[in-house]
């Protein structure tokens, strides 16, 4: 399986940067999961992903659908399908597909059809999005957030999405018996603990006790949406800690699990 953080950033001199204001991750080049760089960075990819898996709808994981939408909206001969839960669908129909924030591309059509289509997952139910088997599990943020347990014909891989302290999906984890990677948000660093609690985020030392819930399983960890403003010193403080198999998602770059 091939799993790609999307980039979001520049540097001063207008280069990309490892720095991570939204979240995009585009697996085996088809499906994207989250949708905040999705038309800014996705690149070739753009003409063979028609699912986006949201795993919530706060701005820095859905900026870039209506985008998208809008890049490709001539061209589609079928709908960009978004999978997401119940609550999810109402707020991006009230908030940014209503022709106030943003066109309301359910009912716009190009000279093929259809250009979006919102698809219903629930919580603890498996579904299947071009090759891929997803398993919605419920996290600790916003109100409803996944993470997912994310199946093709070569194993499993575990993307929390944004989560504080969680049990359900790691307890889906346990059941897994070809887990071959984690990814897992550690957004800020442990001195901002009360803001991180507040927002429902990771700290290196809650991070810690998460990837303690895996019980000793031997697999990859990888970091990611690590807030821009503190990467710096969120990895420093993830180094400190010694955990072996740790490791800091290389944003922009496919790593093939």
């Amino acid at each position: 399986m091939d799993i790609k953080l999307l980039q979001s950033s520049f540097d001063d001199d207008g280069s990309a940067s490892d720095r991570q204001h939204t979240a995009c991750f585009v697996v085996n080049g088809k499906v994207a999961f989250d949708a905040g760089s999705l038309a800014m960075a996705v690149g070739a990819d753009r003409e063979n992903i028609r699912d986006v898996v949201l795993s919530h709808t706060h701005l820095d994981h859905i900026a870039g659908l209506p985008l998208f939408v809008d890049d490709l909206f001539s061209t589609l001969r079928a709908p960009v399908l978004v999978h997401a839960a119940k609550p999810m669908i109402a707020a991006l129909r009230a908030h940014i597909f209503n022709d106030i924030i943003y066109p309301n591309f359910e009912e716009i059509e190009n000279e093929f059809g259809a250009v979006l289509e919102f698809q219903e997952y629930e919580f603890g139910r498996e579904f299947t999005v071009s090759g891929l088997s997803i398993l919605p599990v419920e996290v600790n943020h916003n109100e409803p957030s996944a993470g997912f347990i994310i199946r093709d014909e070569t194993g499993s891989i575990l993307l929390t999405g944004d989560t504080a302290d969680t049990v359900e999906i790691w307890d889906a984890a346990a059941d897994v018996t070809q887990l071959r990677a984690v990814f897992v948000e550690c957004a800020f660093p442990d001195g901002m603990a009360e803001l991180a609690a507040t927002a429902r985020h990771l700290t290196p030392f809650g991070l810690k006790e998460e990837i303690a819930k895996l019980k000793g399983r031997d697999l990859p960890i990888y970091i990611v949406n690590i807030k821009p403003m503190f990467r710096e010193q969120v990895i420093a403080e993830i180094k400190a800690l010694d955990l072996p198999d740790v490791f800091i998602f290389p944003i922009g770059r496919t790593i093939s699990i």
